[in-house]
């Protein structure tokens, strides 16, 4: 069962690579070509299509974006549109292969430390001007300027002299990224690392075009200031209403874009939703209310999609105060947590209950499944849990009654609400605490998160590329992302050796031992391991998942 999870097709590119320790020397793959469109440029798609029965894909999503700025961006809710927006110097293809996109080929050296890559000849923005190497130093070095505060800098670590000026211990000059001229762009690494070609066809690491961002640095808040050079344009943004893409005639490959748009309604509520859906206002929609997916699923509805994942859906305890300052506090709330029965009984997706924050679908350094040969790190054991809990109470001068006072913080949608009474009651008959639950907008989530203003968070972490790093890192004492607040040294080392040994078994031995360590430590509670149901009409065609993306409707097409 677990094995149905993990094998993709996208896969055989990271074994043979983590099997050798580097990576391929060079890549020529061509794509076909297409183009989109800013909204300065007269060739664009003109609104008018939309009267002439255009291919406009309906769908939705669930948050209004908190920027769409590549660099700016911090979730899912950003990723979906800027992923249909922009492209980088690599892109993940309907193959699930990791191909040239504004690229097309490159070079690696020797040492494995030096990328070439050069640009196509025919690649320009949406409103026109020519996509050039200058712009992809520019957007890198932005993203790494600690004025920025880019949530994502860490992506642009591996650059060497990236870690040091975003930290402010060294300049931009020192950042090895340089546009030779504006058809190359040369990057050198700190160390080699495998999977550095995935990593530009992540968001972060897109261009941006840096006549328009230093004439307005608010060019990414309207959509008649913003520009990309993805297959589609941004051509409307309501904020908290609405976002429409439009197929962009500039694109290199836009002869293969067959939709002329795709419009997205934000809303939250997924019931909502998905009566939408089902009277025929959305063509494709993610995600889907839990009792839905177990419908479906029961009736074999064909429109029914389970798109693999890798992601690990888990609880933030904010280990700054008390009691989750506590390590057997944190531990008696994971040992006390029945991962099975919320999988089966609540999610209903085809997750799988969480062994670890690593889950399935990643290869080790011998081509062998990680989470398979690691294993089960997570007990439910509810006696040893009561034992450490009243423990760590103890220690902390506390009661049961004190627990009256923590909230369990998660983003508005009726499965998270459901997971959380779960877990909510689980705790109260296992140990006997009144938690209490608070729901808020997806992005004010995040913003207590990152300040600290919480207890207890629902968090969710989809994999950025294909390694077990993406997730071991988040909870590197400096990390963006460590909203459990949590300090070890220790783990820090380990995280260190795995981001720069170039020894392939040095690096997963260091994360073998930081996994285990962290769920010793447990400043999250892992829950399930993800799946992505969505629910696609019959007329669509060409829709694709990656593991690390949602669905890509790049190449899609509608027949009704």
């Amino acid at each position: 069962m677990k094995k149905s999870f993990i094998v993709a097709i996208s896969l055989l590119l990271i074994i043979a690579l983590l099997i050798t320790g580097c990576v391929p020397k060079g890549g020529d793959v061509e794509e076909p070509t297409t183009t989109e469109t800013p909204n300065t440029d007269s060739s664009a798609t003109s609104p008018t299509e939309d009267k002439k029965e255009a291919k406009i894909l309906r769908t939705n999503n669930s948050s209004e974006p908190g920027s769409l700025d590549p660099a700016l961006a911090q979730g899912t809710h950003e990723s979906w549109v800027l992923d249909h927006t922009f492209e980088g110097l690599m892109k993940i293809n309907p193959d699930l292969q990791v191909v040239p996109g504004m690229a097309k080929e490159y070079k690696v050296s020797e040492d494995y430390l030096t990328y070439t890559f050069t640009l196509r000849d025919d690649i320009k923005w949406s409103n026109g001007d020519p996509v050039t190497a200058h712009d992809f130093e520019f957007a890198w070095k932005r993203a790494l300027d600690p004025e920025l505060a880019s949530d994502y800098a860490h992506q642009l670590y591996y650059i060497k002299g990236g870690e040091a000026y975003n930290t402010g211990e060294g300049t931009v000059d020192d950042v090895l990224v340089k546009a030779l001229d504006d058809m190359t762009l040369e990057v050198t690494l700190e160390s080699p690392t495998a999977y550095f070609l995935e990593l530009t066809a992540f968001y972060t690491l897109y261009p941006v075009n840096k006549k328009v961002v230093e004439a307005n640095p608010d060019w990414a808040k309207n959509a008649n200031t913003h520009v990309s050079n993805g297959p589609f344009t941004l051509t409307e943004w309501e904020h908290n209403a609405t976002i429409k893409i439009r197929k962009n005639e500039n694109y290199y490959d836009s002869a293969s874009v067959k939709l002329a748009g795709v419009d997205f309604d934000i809303i939250e509520d997924e019931n909502t939703t998905w009566q939408k859906y089902e009277g025929g206002d959305y063509d494709l929609l993610t995600p889907l209310p839990q009792a839905v997916v177990a419908q479906m699923k029961d009736s074999n509805n064909p429109e029914l999609i389970i798109g693999a994942e890798v992601g690990t859906y888990y609880y933030n305890l904010n280990s700054k105060i008390k009691p989750f300052n506590n390590p057997k506090i944190r531990k008696a709330l994971s040992m006390t947590l029945d991962r099975q029965t919320i999988v089966d009984k609540i999610a209903q997706g085809g997750q799988l209950a969480a062994e670890g924050v690593v889950p399935f679908g990643l290869i080790d350094e011998n081509g062998s499944e990680y989470r398979s040969n690691l294993g089960q790190l997570l007990e439910y054991n509810v006696e040893e849990g009561k034992k450490l809990f009243a423990e760590g109470l103890a220690e902390e001068g506390m009661t049961v009654e004190d627990f009256k006072k923590i909230v369990i913080l998660y983003n508005t949608s009726e499965a998270h609400k459901k997971i959380a009474q779960a877990a909510q009651e689980m705790w109260r008959v296992n140990l006997g605490v009144e938690i209490q639950l608070e729901n808020v907008e997806f992005q004010v989530k995040l913003d207590r998160e990152k300040s600290g203003d919480y207890d207890i968070s629902r968090a969710g972490w989809i994999g950025d590329y294909m390694d077990p790093i993406t997730f071991l890192e988040l909870w590197y004492s400096t990390s963006s992302f460590n909203d459990a607040k949590y300090n070890n040294p220790e783990y820090d080392k380990l995280v260190d050796i795995a981001k720069n040994d170039p020894d392939p078994k040095a690096r997963f031995d260091a994360m073998r031992k930081a996994e285990v360590m962290i769920m010793e430590d447990m400043p999250i509670v892992p829950v399930y391991f993800y799946t992505q149901p969505y629910a696609q009409k019959s007329y669509v065609t060409g829709v694709y998942k990656p593991l690390v993306n949602y669905p890509k409707m790049t190449y899609a097409d509608m027949n009704k």
